[in-house]
């Protein structure tokens, strides 16, 4: 039995299901579901929630500025601020919870770094994230009264649109939250990279003055004693037999000679007198004149950059160097420095074996930390076979170091590549 022939209707298009779950509540509807009954419970909860944190920011607001005038006002007042985050944490779980809203939580204050009893006591006194909170609870009250009182009048009589009023007045709600509870994710990002880099720099300093410390008492510091010691024994040979004393002393100016050339580099590693004196190009064709391998420096800049910078710079391509060197197995290399919309761009490259990179035990992730601590960028670009680049790029600021307007910024996400 053969089925009746249907003629062929229109093309039925398969309706596609949503990429991943919609940030927020479902558009308002007549019919209450649970996302209305959400809000409507977090709009009558408003008036009991604002009048403790409306009573406790005033209490402590006037208990710590009426106290001031003795020991306990400023300590009172901070401690007041503490307890505006924890209730401003309570907040955010309850929007979370009902509203939908997602706010991260705020750092917490740095109190390790932050020295002894009257720092601690600054850094709570002029914690934004409380007076904020305060801020916050002293608008509630006012609003939690309008919030509870529509929101139960609506329950009774204006029920068939209360979901578009409670939509309309947990919207205002979800604006206060983000507005005055939810961190300021650019200043966040920035206090904990600052933070960061603190610790780099002052690591970098340590390391720094250790191996200077070691550099002289291994080096300069024990041909000095030798010296002394054999001009010692020369004087004391002079009268019996000049012969000995002479070749003694013959010793003893060798020793000085190479005690000299030690202190050079010594001096050289610590700041070159050809930076100081002659800039970045003079300095970065001495360091490249010592390299193993054939390089061409071309540096292009209208004025020179603060001292820093200017170091920072040029011990960054000394390191390089040293790693074509050592490490690369390339016929020749190339230096280049320029400034671009108030950055000083480095960029080293050979034609190696390549296979360089941040991990790699060369120094890289070393020079990549010394860039990040002054808000510069480090970039390796190294396949295995080479050849490889390597770009640094690093904020310009002018002899009297000032930051130059166009550089105000924060670091770019990636380094500029060969111009």
């Amino acid at each position: 039995m053969t089925e009746p022939f249907a003629p062929p209707g229109p093309p039925v298009t398969a309706v596609p299901e949503p990429a991943g779950p919609v940030d927020g509540p479902p558009p308002a509807r007549f019919a209450y579901d649970v996302h209305t009954w959400k809000e409507i419970a977090h709009l009558l909860a408003n008036l009991p929630v604002s009048l403790v944190g409306f009573t406790y920011t005033v209490t402590m607001l006037f208990t710590g500025a009426g106290l001031t005038v003795t020991v306990i006002g400023l300590p009172l007042l901070a401690a007041g601020l503490m307890g505006a985050r924890l209730l401003g944490r309570l907040e955010r779980a309850r929007a979370r919870k009902l509203l939908g809203v997602r706010v991260e939580e705020p750092s917490p204050l740095p109190w390790r770094g932050s020295g002894g009893f009257w720092p601690q006591l600054w850094l709570a006194l002029k914690d934004p994230v409380g007076w904020r909170t305060v801020l916050y609870e002293l608008m509630r009250l006012p609003w939690g009264i309008v919030t509870f009182v529509v929101t139960l009048t609506g329950l009774f009589v204006l029920w068939p649109v209360l979901p578009f009023i409670v939509r309309a007045l947990a919207n205002a709600d979800r604006a206060m939250v983000r507005g005055l509870l939810s961190p300021s994710d650019e200043l966040e990002r920035r206090i904990a990279e600052l933070e960061s880099d603190r610790g780099v720099v002052v690591d970098t300093a340590a390391a720094d003055l250790r191996r200077i410390e070691r550099d002289l008492h291994d080096g300069a510091q024990a041909r000095l004693v030798n010296l002394a010691m054999g001009l010692g024994l020369a004087k004391e040979k002079l009268l019996e037999d000049p012969d000995a004393a002479a070749s003694m002393v013959e010793e003893a100016h060798g020793e000085v000679k190479l005690a000299l050339q030690e202190l050079r580099d010594l001096a050289r590693g610590i700041h070159p007198a050809v930076l100081t004196d002659r800039g970045l190009d003079a300095a970065l064709s001495s360091v490249a004149s010592r390299c193993t391998v054939p390089v061409t420096v071309t540096v292009d800049l209208d004025e020179r950059p603060a001292a820093a910078i200017e170091g920072i710079a040029y011990f960054t391509v000394s390191e390089l160097l040293q790693n074509v060197s050592k490490h690369s197995g390339a016929r020749s290399a190339s230096v280049e420095a320029w400034r671009s919309e108030g950055r000083l761009f480095l960029q080293v490259r050979d034609d190696g074996r390549g296979g360089a990179s941040l991990d790699g035990g060369t120094g890289m992730r070393g020079l990549a930390d010394r860039l990040d601590a002054v808000d510069g960028l480090f970039v390796v670009d190294s396949p295995v076979g080479g050849p490889t680049t390597v770009t640094a790029e690093l904020p310009w600021r002018d002899r009297s170091g000032r930051l130059a307007p166009d550089a105000r910024t924060a670091k770019r996400a990636s380094a500029r590549g060969p111009r």
